[in-house]
Order: structure tokens, then sequence, then C-alpha cells
């Protein structure tokens, strides 16, 4: 049986594991995008696409190294906790 307790303790967890799987990406689109608008300032060059097309590389490579982290994390968690729940067990 599906307590209240047990729902919003499963909740919290997948909020907590989509936090953790969103850091790595979310901190290279900002370390990429100061960087960019650093660069800007100082050249004062204002083109939009010198400050997407970093920023979605940056994204993409960081999502390319972490992606195994993220896949694991997101298996464990569901094997752990979403499945049992679903069966009954």
């Amino acid at each position: 049986m599906l307590t209240e307790a047990i729902f919003y303790d499963t909740l919290r967890q997948g909020l907590w594991i989509a936090t953790i799987t969103s850091v790595p990406i979310l901190t290279a689109a900002l370390v990429a995008g100061i960087g960019v608008g650093l660069f800007q300032a100082l050249t004062s060059i204002q083109e939009m696409t010198l400050t997407f097309v970093p920023k979605l590389l940056a994204i993409v490579a960081v999502f390319w190294m972490s992606m195994s982290f993220m896949t694991e994390t997101l298996v464990s968690f569901f094997q752990d906790r979403i499945i049992p729940m679903v069966t009954g067990g």
C-alpha cells in the first residue's frame, strides 16, 4: 500500500535525482555563458550566435561525458524505488 509518507519520500528522492543529474549540464552552460559574456564585454562584439554556439557545444560535450553517470543514477532510482512500488514489492 502506498502511504502518503512513502509517496512524498519518493517524490523528494526523485526531485533530488533530477537536481543531481542536471547540475553538470547547468554548470557547463553557466561557465560558458560567463566566459562568452566576458569576452563580448571585453571586445565589444555583440553577435547573438557567439553566445549560443559555445554554450551549445559545452552542453553537448558535458552531456556526452556525464551520460553514463546520469543513466546509472536514473536506472538505479527506478530499480530501487519505482519498479518495486509498481509491482507491489
